[in-house]
């Protein structure tokens, strides 16, 4: 599932605290986002389209619970990134990662560290 910059924020806000009306998204979105209560209203439904919300009436109020965990969709936009920006090749991601991120030496070696670790077969592991 790909989700818009600003179907993330919506989202992070649900992640947050749910189940929620689009009331108490909108006063967890961060200090400067300032979209109309109706523009969040509109988000929603989408989302509730794209099958990542439930909508639920108590009521006249709709109240809103993501679907998708926040992991899941990290990971489909991880997928997606991997795939466009890399023709689904972890190699060239990873040095990339290396060699145009400048990561510090600790990071190279956190790295390293999780390579070899996910190299041993799992009775092995540390």
């Amino acid at each position: 599932m790909k989700l818009t910059e600003a179907e993330w924020q919506i989202m992070k806000a649900l992640w947050a605290k749910h189940p929620a009306t689009a009331r108490e998204v909108m006063d967890r979105l961060p200090a400067g986002v300032k979209w109309a209560y109706t523009t969040i209203k509109t988000m929603l439904t989408r989302l509730v389209e794209k099958q990542a919300v439930s909508e639920a009436k108590q009521g006249n109020i709709s109240v809103y619970d993501p679907l998708i965990s926040q992991r899941g969709a990290r990971l489909s936009a991880f997928r997606s990134l991997l795939e466009t920006a890399f023709d689904g090749a972890m190699g060239p991601l990873v040095h990339f990662l290396v060699e145009e991120e400048q990561l510090t030496p600790k990071q190279k070696q956190e790295l390293a560290r999780l390579a070899q670790s996910q190299a041993q077969p799992k009775g092995e592991r540390p």
